[in-house]
């Protein structure tokens, strides 16, 4: 198969599929990229104080406690998936989605609920997390399973590639507010408009979910285990997992450092303009969706593994020196750069990474076993980068402490990725497997 016939389109079926799967996939990247665009406003409306670092840093906390419940929610929805089918659990994701988005938009703030209000806005997120949990690996599995013969790379890719039409489409929406709204009347209650708006769409995105088929690898499998049987089914594979998640450290990280984090360490550490922060965010995302496609197919050629290699390694070279360069010299050109290479070294190794991560999973407890190795990456690094990146700096002095987070993220993927493929050839041995892909 040419690079050329790759990067084709796919066909209107096949694109009328992914678009259909991914639209809650976009819903669910947009509620939790729009948390962190705000998190200062959303400081001051639900968290006051005498010290806005320690107000910051409780809403980026929230922000991180909703990761906390994704293993949860990978397990227990991730069960009803593999049991009930892929179709039927997307459309339920999509309402706890839905729900938890619908709370952090209407809960009014702490001056008029007390403490209350951040109580519910932290349930709010933790409902978030707990349907997220299993939303990008039941995407995932979804798209592996009808993508035709030589293009799951592709398909696969297009998971996040609809998280990253959520950040453009969030940082085009934080520009116009601030275009059309004076910053105060954005911090009073501007920002609530963005959730609003996620709220709007959401039966848009039910009634296109609504039209989504079951796969037919579903379909044809004679018998489908029980939440029991899947469960222990995941523990007996709990050392694939662990492997799984280690490469999951390095994409999540990556992930939330230049999205979520991108507009609070423009605006508190390098000094930008909420305009500044919220260009390089939608620069971003436009980059993102750009290679992820690209190197998505490239995988379906070269295979998986070299890319994750190659660009864990060139992450481990080259994101402290980037971001030491760029607080050095802290102009918006220069952050655009930095940005920009961060988000073509992430949106490489995510393009091959996602579609492995499918593969090496048992298919009785693909949706399962993929999301708990995604979530607990998520909760136990990915979700709490802002504040890790916040406090390192904090407690450091030093502005370009993140790079040496992103570095240790990077050794993550790489330890897992040199250590996958021994796991499978196990797995294979031991359940007497037909080898799970030839990519791998």
């Amino acid at each position: 198969m040419s690079a050329q016939t790759s990067l084709q389109k796919p066909p209107r079926s096949g694109a009328r599929t992914i678009f259909s799967v991914t639209s809650g996939n976009f819903l669910e990247m947009y509620d939790f990229m729009v948390f962190g665009y705000y998190a200062t406003a959303i400081a001051k409306t639900f968290f006051p104080g005498d010290d806005p670092f320690a107000s910051l840093m409780l809403t980026l906390m929230t922000f991180g406690a909703g990761f906390l419940m994704r293993p949860l929610g990978a397990i227990v929805l991730g069960a009803y998936i593999d049991h009930h089918g892929r179709r039927k659990g997307l459309l339920l994701t999509l309402g706890l989605m839905a729900l938890g988005t619908l709370t952090i938009a209407l809960v009014p703030g702490y001056a008029t609920l007390g403490a209350a209000a951040p109580i519910l806005i932290l349930l709010g997120r933790l409902l978030q997390g707990f349907s997220a949990g299993v939303e990008l690996g039941g995407v995932s599995v979804y798209l592996s399973e009808v993508a035709p013969k030589g293009r799951k790379g592709f398909y696969v890719s297009w998971q996040s590639g609809s998280q990253q039409v959520a950040v453009i489409f969030a940082a085009l929406l934080g520009l116009g507010l601030n275009h059309l709204l004076a910053k105060d009347a954005v911090t009073e209650w501007g920002w609530r408009i963005p959730f609003v708006v996620g709220c709007l769409i959401v039966p848009f995105l039910f009634w296109i979910r609504r039209m989504l088929e079951e796969t037919e690898a579903f379909s044809q499998r004679k018998t489908h285990p029980s939440m029991g049987q899947i469960v222990r089914s995941v523990g007996q594979n709990w050392a694939l997992v662990l492997a799984g998640m280690l490469m999951v450290v390095t994409t999540t990280v990556m992930f939330y450092m230049i999205t979520a984090f991108t507009p609070t360490f423009g605006k508190t550490v390098l000094m930008m303009s909420d305009k500044q922060s919220f260009l390089v965010t939608l620069f971003v995302g436009i980059s993102n969706l750009f290679w992820l496609p690209v190197m998505g197919a490239l995988s379906d050629r070269v295979g998986r593994r070299p890319l994750l290699i190659t660009f864990t390694v060139l992450m481990i070279l080259t994101t402290w020196p980037v971001l030491h360069g760029l607080v050095g010299s802290p102009t918006f050109a220069h952050l655009v750069e930095a940005e920009l290479w961060l988000s073509f070294l992430y949106a490489s190794y995510n393009g091959a990474m996602v579609v492995y991560l499918a593969e090496i999973m048992p298919a009785e407890v693909r949706a399962c076993g993929f999301s708990l190795a995604y979530s607990l990456a998520t909760a136990l690094f990915g979700g709490f980068t802002p504040a890790v990146s916040s406090y390192l700096i904090h407690a450091t002095g030093d502005k370009a402490m993140p790079g040496a987070w992103l570095s240790f993220a990077a050794v993550c993927g790489l330890i897992g990725t040199l250590l996958i493929g021994r796991m499978v050839k196990q797995y294979q041995a031991r359940h007497r497997a037909a080898p799970v892909s030839a990519s791998l």
